[in-house]
């Protein structure tokens, strides 16, 4: 190389490259790329050689060239800004000195699996094949933001960011980046900081299962306006932070089973105007912090009441199916710690919920308590008369109960005026008296039956006619209203 003196090791990835040939500089120890700081010359390469290398390398007829170097460490700064690099770079469990300069390069393929670097500014890049990381120790962020990746990239395994140091920019900046592939963050990915996704499309899965996302007190995940192309996945996730999910777009599946979102004192989960097939918290821990779900469209929603936190926001949430079933009961004291209050619309969903697989009496339970929690909020004779509804008939819900008090008032007034008849008003005219029809002349307020105007109690018996007059209205008038209101609900 014409003004630069090679060293043996270097000579040796020099003339590997133009037949595509690997140089493995590991020793027989296997020792990491941790200690990489301490490797002699015979296992560094100047970046400024891997630059010439990689922009005017030799070729050889025949041969195709790559760049394939494992086990180096990398003294200086690789600065590739606005190169356009033709042949793949496998840089494999390699040390860098410095940080590695990507911005705005073209490059075919890239692969850092297993190195350790004290950052990446890759900002702009664009990879024509896949990016892999795999098992990466990254102390400084890794900037990817607006990235254009034609295949997957691999994160599983790496580790962004040092616990205990808190960086002022993302450990991982993946905003506005495209994957026309899979963008896996698992098996074990760590990141001690802020991971940022937002405005990322993804064509295929985006996997965090088994990860760490590890930002206490701040945002551990920003990930809104994200666009999958299938599921999200991130079971068993360890997140300590917010997850911030607002305006995403997931076709598939959101998978949190198993998983453990912590942010106490703060928000948890911020999944507003989410639009996803399915939200899955399968097994998942208690969750520490408050949950939104505002404006969010789903199909089907899984998570056992347990799980919900103290406080969720779930005004405007729509779902069609709810799962695993639940008796009302357990799901009714989750509306209780909304934000906002009383939010009927959440009543309805649940009741739709349970309607749509044939439980119409935990519907109707649901409808009952929406009632009942929407009288809290009401001027004293319109929670009076909401009351009365709700002691009569169930606000219509509990249709036996007004055939218990119908039952009831018909027996004690049928008794009573068999022991002591009224008397006829045109003794010569009247029909032949009957407790009965009298008694259900009083209470029916449209339908006769002749007796109660044939006939007149007197004194006490006179006030008790009077009662189950009114009676029998307050009767009819709460189960019109009552079963009205139920009607229009269904």
């Amino acid at each position: 190389m014409d003004g630069m003196e090679l060293t043996a090791t270097e000579a040796r990835v020099w003339e590997a490259y133009a037949r595509g040939r690997t140089v493995d500089l590991r020793p027989t120890d296997g020792a990491a790329a941790d200690s990489g700081a301490q490797w002699g010359p015979e296992r560094t390469v100047r970046a400024e050689v891997l630059r010439a290398l990689l922009l005017d390398g030799p070729r050889q007829a025949g041969e195709t060239p790559l760049l394939r170097l494992t086990g180096a460490r990398i003294s200086g700064r690789l600065d590739l800004q606005y190169a356009e690099v033709a042949a793949p770079v496998h840089l494999w469990a390699c040390y860098f000195d410095e940080e590695l300069d990507l911005y705005g390069a073209q490059l075919r393929q890239l692969y850092l699996g297993r190195s350790v670097l004290p950052g990446l500014h890759a900002v702009a890049l664009r990879v024509d094949g896949s990016l892999r990381m795999s098992g990466c120790r990254v102390r400084g962020p890794v900037r990817l933001g607006g990235a254009r990746i034609s295949g997957p990239v691999f994160l599983d395994g790496a580790e962004l960011g040092e616990e205990g140091v808190r960086l002022t920019e993302p450990v991982l900046a993946l905003n506005r980046v495209t994957v026309d592939g899979d963008l896996q963050a698992d098996g074990g990915f760590t990141a001690h900081g802020l991971v940022r996704l937002t405005g990322a499309v993804v064509a295929g899965n985006i996997t965090f299962d088994d990860a760490v996302l590890s930002n206490p007190g701040g945002t551990a995940l920003q990930a809104s306006n994200l666009s999958g192309g299938t599921d999200l996945r991130a079971m068993r996730l360890s997140a300590y932070g917010l997850i911030n999910l607002r305006s995403a777009r997931i076709p598939g599946r959101i998978d949190l089973s198993y998983a453990r979102l912590s942010n106490p004192g703060g928000m948890a989960l911020r999944a507003s105007s989410l639009m996803v097939g399915e939200l899955w918290f399968r097994e998942a821990a208690p969750i520490e912090g408050s949950v939104s779900l505002r404006r969010s469209q789903l199909d089907l929603l899984y998570i056992v009441p347990e799980t919900w936190p103290e406080q969720v926001h779930f005004d405007g949430l729509t779902y069609s199916m709810l799962h695993p079933h639940e008796p009302a009961e357990r799901r009714l004291p989750v509306l209780d710690r909304d934000f906002d209050g009383y939010v009927p619309y959440s009543y309805e969903q649940i009741a739709a919920a349970y309607r749509r697989i044939g439980d119409d009496a935990a519907a109707r339970t649901v409808l009952l308590a929406r009632h009942r929690r929407h009288r809290t909020t009401l001027a004293w004779y319109a929670k009076a008369w909401g009351y009365l509804q709700d002691f009569t008939v169930g606000y219509g819900f509990r249709p036996g109960r007004a055939a218990l008090w119908f039952l009831s008032l018909l027996l004690v007034g049928s008794v009573t005026y068999a022991a002591r008849h009224p008397h006829a008003l045109k003794p010569a005219e009247a029909p032949d008296f009957d407790p009965f029809f009298y008694t259900l002349d009083l209470l029916l307020p449209i339908i006769g039956f002749g007796q109660e105007q044939a006939y007149a109690a007197q004194g006490a018996y006179q006030s008790l006619s009077y009662a189950l007059i009114v009676m029998g209205w307050t009767l009819a008038t709460t189960i019109a209203a009552g079963v009205t209101r139920a009607i229009s609900r269904q």
